[in-house]
């Protein structure tokens, strides 16, 4: 079913909690013409819907859709990340990735899909059951599901409660029907319906004061990672707009004795 850039608008502009009127003023057009719009009396422009996605803060591949929902063509380009068009921008990411090792890193999508990931990372993943090493491999699911890394983690409450904070301000930021399904899911999770309330774990207290370590425990051992959220700047691509890099790093010393003596 096609939905009308006026109801996209609206849906928009009610998820940044801003009224009409306001919205009118900060982009330079009249609240009756913005109402015109938002009605369907009036087809917006290229040039006003860019205004609007501006001050909307409103994501690439959104205002794809609202210039598509409006009569016109798109703006922004989706290329794929493998694709010959997005080398340069592979490679560069990849070496990052690379640099990175013996701690863990990796690649992104929108929807926290792995796309890239360095050999740490890699061996990290092979920890999981045969399922849930099936690509497209999800770092919320892999995270949360009771089968995969939430068996292994040692603070499972508060790095579970983390990471749904952080899906569900996803959810919000971007409209997108997909991750509202994902937080559908993990939510259904044993291990998340039965989050107490984030609780600070007594190794990691010291840390958690100032950020949520991610505790893995293997074999006798805990190790303890913060991480680190990186995206790319301006882009004027979907894809890579919606690329996002996670580095982890240790949060204590015994991590870091760890990580020394992989890479040695």
């Amino acid at each position: 079913m096609t939905v009308e850039v006026g109801t996209l608008l609206q849906q928009w502009r009610s998820r940044r909690s801003i009224s009409q009127l306001d919205l009118a003023y900060e982009v330079g057009v009249s609240p009756k013409h913005l109402s015109f719009v938002e009605t369907g009396k009036s087809r917006p422009s290229p040039g006003l819907l860019h205004a609007l996605a501006e001050r909307l803060d409103i994501p690439l591949r959104e205002r794809n859709s609202l210039l598509l929902a409006a009569g016109h063509a798109p703006r922004y380009s989706e290329e794929p990340l493998d694709s010959e068009t997005m080398t340069r921008v592979r490679g560069e990411v990849k070496r990052l990735l690379d640099a990175h090792n013996p701690n863990i890193g990796m690649a992104l999508d929108r929807a926290w899909n792995v796309v890239l990931a360095n050999d740490t990372a890699m061996r990290l993943l092979s920890l999981l059951p045969d399922e849930l090493q099936a690509r497209p491999v999800n770092l919320f699911r892999v995270s949360l599901h009771p089968d995969g890394f939430a068996r292994m983690t040692h603070n499972l409450d508060e790095w579970a409660s983390y990471l749904l904070d952080l899906l569900r301000r996803m959810v919000r930021i971007t409209g997108d029907e997909r991750l509202a399904e994902l937080e559908r899911e993990v939510s259904s999770y044993p291990t998340v319906s039965g989050l107490n309330g984030g609780q600070v774990s007594g190794r990691s207290r010291e840390v958690g004061s100032l950020l949520v370590p991610f505790e893995l425990e293997l074999g006798d051992e805990v190790l303890s990672f913060f991480s680190t959220l990186t995206t790319l700047g301006s882009p004027r691509d979907v894809t890579l707009e919606e690329l996002t890099i996670e580095l982890f790093y240790p949060a204590d010393e015994p991590t870091e004795r760890w990580v020394a003596m992989m890479q040695g």
